[in-house]
């Protein structure tokens, strides 16, 4: 594991033997576990813990006090408010440590997604790219690309475009004029 030399690490961030990508930010009071992975150009905020095994893409914004835990991955440019919450154990008990490490189960967030501050992802979904997740909102299954999910639980409530506008009836953003159709797993750019 190594860290890349352009990697600015602050003086109160505690960072074991990773893997951080050049020009990537570790702000005070983070904590990046031994054999997590950042990519190249992240920020990471004050009080984010990054677990052992947890891999954050390129490009990513992770503000202040998000843990990033075991069988969670980021893609690249992915941004997450701050106080967002990831699990990564379906069913926890106190008793029984022992077989947590076998129940990991896996979290994954795609490219360019945005998480709300104080949203809560549950463990073991997917969530697709550039898809928009609100403030306060608890997912609880799969999002699908480009899906603006609000509430408790979670809900689709519409369609973003990559550039974070709500999109029309039409699938088209009113702002940027990218269009989009209905596949299977969400909404693709024509």
């Amino acid at each position: 594991m190594a860290i890349h030399p352009t990697a600015r690490i602050h003086e109160k961030a505690l960072v074991d033997d990773c893997e951080i990508g050049p020009d990537t930010r570790v702000w005070a009071f983070a904590h990046v576990l031994p054999r997590a992975k950042v990519g190249a150009r992240c920020n990471l905020g004050e009080s984010v813990f990054v677990e052992s095994g947890a891999v954050i893409g390129d490009e990513c914004i992770i503000k202040n006090g998000v843990a990033i835990w075991e069988g969670v991955e980021l893609g690249h440019k992915v941004f997450i408010g701050p106080n967002a919450v990831f699990t990564n154990i379906g069913r926890p008990r106190a008793a029984r440590k022992d077989l947590y490490r076998a129940r990991f189960s896996k979290t994954y967030v795609a490219e360019g997604v945005t998480i709300g501050a104080n949203a809560t992802i549950v463990c073991g979904i997917s969530v697709g790219r550039y898809a928009f997740i609100g403030a306060g909102t608890v997912v609880l299954r799969d999002v699908p690309a480009y899906g603006l999910i609000v509430g408790n639980p979670g809900r689709l409530k519409g369609w973003v475009c990559r550039c974070a506008v709500r999109l029309n009836d039409n699938l088209e953003c009113l702002e940027c004029g990218q269009r989009y159709q209905k596949e299977r797993d969400g909404l693709v750019e024509l």
